[in-house]
């Protein structure tokens, strides 16, 4: 599992690891994006939550991700970046290997999201960025000490250049392959 501010490279990771562990990457905000655009009952009722930048609330994430979640377990793991967003999904999703923190400051996450010429539509608007970064701390960032108090969480500094964080990310999973087979 993936967490990280917006902007923290989880985009850029996630798709990698999951080609390396020979998984399925989901990314929530994908599926999410897919079903408001599908125009789907469920998609409309997602819609409005995905234009203000807000946080699709837990049962309607649950609706989009639980599918996915089913497929992709069936298929022998997955590599998941977005979900869960809140404690309460997390314990929804229940046991994980390993969440992989992708840690970067709120400057160079502005500067990322600012910078981004492809995407969401509305990474580069300030207004949006601030309150994406809000929203992250508030509702997200908890999940640091619920999967720390756990012993699964790897904390990646994410302000490098992305060869280097894939370098990390992929010793810290070796270490878990090892800790876990051992």
């Amino acid at each position: 599992m993936l967490l990280g501010a917006p902007g923290s490279g989880k985009g850029t990771q996630g798709p990698r690891l999951a080609e390396r562990l020979g998984v399925p990457y989901l990314s929530t905000g994908d599926l999410l994006r897919a079903e408001a655009a599908a125009g789907t009952e469920l998609g409309a009722r997602v819609a409005p939550y995905l234009e203000d930048g807000e946080l699709v609330p837990d049962d309607l994430t649950l609706e989009v991700v639980d599918r996915a979640l089913a497929d992709a377990s069936a298929a022998g793991g997955f590599v998941l970046d977005g979900f869960p967003r809140t404690v309460p999904q997390a314990d929804r999703v229940g046991d994980v290997d390993v969440v992989l923190h992708l840690a970067l400051s709120d400057d160079v996450a502005r500067q990322r999201l600012a910078a981004r010429d492809e995407g969401r539509a509305d990474d580069a608007d300030p207004e949006v960025i601030e309150h994406r970064l809000r929203v992250y701390h508030g509702q997200t960032a908890p999940l640091l000490d619920h999967y720390d108090r756990r012993g699964t969480l790897v904390t990646v500094d994410a302000d490098r250049a992305p060869a280097e964080v894939a370098a990390e990310l992929d010793a810290a999973l070796d270490a878990v392959t090892h800790r876990t087979a051992g």
